[in-house]
């Protein structure tokens, strides 16, 4: 490109490192640059002196520029080097950006400490313990970049820099080599297109990526990562355009928060269907044993006494359980795999099985024994006389017995991994006015006059109610030992 040189800007170039400027002063253009230190140098044949004054830049000068930035850069500090000319230069003479970019007197280096946030090193360490792996892309001096990695403990494994010169030379397959280990990377001196081959070479092994950028050019690798993270501050609007996650204050640690949080939400959802499922083995096991006896068992639950349960206390509870608390070690997994369902087998063996299965057994052993205290044999008929209240009777204590497992079900499924000690019992206060309410109202269903005759149950005495208080421990019981076997 060419360009006349009354007033010209060259805006920073991903790829040349650098910027500069060309103004007219008097009879004379100035000409200055600022940019990457070996950029700069490389175009500078002159340098200023202690005294001010200009000479040729040596090779022993060059070499003890080159020492200082190297020194510097490896303490961490961001370096930018300053340099001008001054040329005498026909106002209708055509100059490429390489044609006046040249023969530059080099001014000086300044060096800034850009000191990484102090949350950052501990947002670090909670990605490690995570599975999180951490590689950088950055467009500062590899030094640079390796001091401030290192001073925030990134790291793990090992860290190699790889500059962009070396980036650009790589094959596919070497970068692939490089990329698929447990090894953290720095590229350093990288621009944005590179940027974007790293993601699809990431993704292309599988990997999930979440990838950041406040840039124009950043906004290919930010879309086609699995998530981009754009800087709402800093960032540009076609980043944040492209991005899928927005971060209002610039800050790396509250990427980390949102993995937390977002692991914490897909937990619950997680519990909300454990408890949901497990509800339905005592619900369905009644029927079959009616079934399968060929009637000669009556009927454990009647239809109006399941919607009782599905559509009334079973409600409040699981809506409490989508706001629990993460549980501890949350941040202590590895990440699961991106194939991994939200329901998977050992979740449907824990909530039909264990779960299911103990409040099946503690409701069938309720409604066989208020069958049995009240008279009733195999294969009577229990559809009118003295046998129809004993019938009744037995229903409800099915019902009750359901509704006293699900407490034990609400409980146990607060913590998937961890004990329940962990969590404290009275942590979720929402879930103890869930099971508030569904007390309150299974008291109402089986003893207020109306609702009797809409749900067919009748008043228990007060010692069948003594049998269901061991029935949540019992479930809770069951589940706590399934949980410790499991971490074991």
């Amino acid at each position: 490109a060419t360009t006349h040189v009354h007033h010209t800007i060259f805006p920073f170039d991903p790829e040349l490192r650098r910027m500069s400027t060309v103004d007219r002063v008097g009879d004379e253009f100035r000409i200055q640059a600022k940019g990457a230190p070996e950029e700069i140098l490389s175009l500078c044949s002159r340098i200023v002196g202690v005294d001010a004054s200009e000479h040729d830049l040596t090779s022993s000068e060059r070499s003890e520029v080159a020492s200082a930035v190297h020194d510097w850069a490896r303490e961490g500090l961001r370096l930018i080097a300053v340099a001008e000319r001054l040329s005498i230069i026909g106002e209708e003479e055509q100059l490429s950006r390489l044609d006046i970019e040249r023969d530059m007197t080099l001014l000086g280096i300044v060096a800034m400490i850009d000191p990484p946030r102090p949350e950052v090193a501990a947002a670090v360490e909670k990605c490690h313990t995570a599975g999180i792996r951490i590689i950088v892309v950055t467009g500062d001096h590899g030094l640079t970049a390796r001091g401030i990695a290192e001073s925030v403990g990134i790291g793990r494994g090992g860290l190699q820099v790889v500059t962009g010169s070396e980036l650009e030379e790589m094959s596919e397959k070497d970068l692939d080599e490089l990329l698929y280990t447990d090894n953290e990377i720095i590229f350093a001196r990288s621009s944005p297109e590179e940027k974007l081959r790293i993601t699809d070479a990431l993704r292309a092994g599988g990997y999930v990526v979440a990838m950041t950028g406040d840039g124009v050019n950043d906004a290919p690798a930010l879309r086609r990562s699995d998530i981009g993270v754009a800087m709402g501050r800093s960032g540009t609007d076609v980043a944040r355009e492209a991005a899928t996650m927005v971060l209002t204050d610039d800050n790396f640690a509250t990427i980390v928060d949102a993995v937390e949080a977002g692991r914490r939400v897909y937990d619950n959802v997680r519990k909300f269907i454990v408890y949901i499922f497990a509800h339905a083995t005592p619900e369905v096991v009644p029927f079959l044993v009616y079934a399968l006896s060929g009637g000669q068992i009556p009927l454990p639950l009647t239809v109006m006494q399941i919607l009782a349960i599905d559509l009334g206390t079973e409600t409040l509870p699981a809506l409490a359980l989508g706001r629990e608390r993460e549980e501890p070690g949350l941040m202590d997994r590895a990440p699961r795999k991106a194939s991994q369902n939200v329901v998977d087998k050992m979740m449907l063996v824990r909530s039909w099985g264990v779960l299911g299965g103990a409040s099946a057994a503690a409701v069938m052993v309720l409604f066989m024994a208020a069958l049995l205290s009240g008279g009733w044999t195999f294969g009577a008929d229990v559809s009118s006389g003295a046998l129809e209240h004993t019938w009744k009777l037995a229903t409800t204590m099915s019902f009750l017995g359901i509704v006293s497992c699900q407490i034990g079900t609400a409980v146990a499924s607060r913590t998937e991994h961890a004990s329940l000690w962990k969590i404290r019992l009275f942590s979720n206060r929402l879930l103890l006015w869930g099971i508030a309410f569904e007390i309150v109202f299974a008291a109402v269903v089986v003893t207020l006059p109306s609702a009797q005759r809409v749900f067919g149950t009748v008043s228990p005495t007060w010692y069948q109610v003594l049998w269901l208080l061991p029935l949540p421990v019992l479930v809770w019981g069951c589940d706590e030992f399934w949980r410790w076997t499991r971490r074991r």
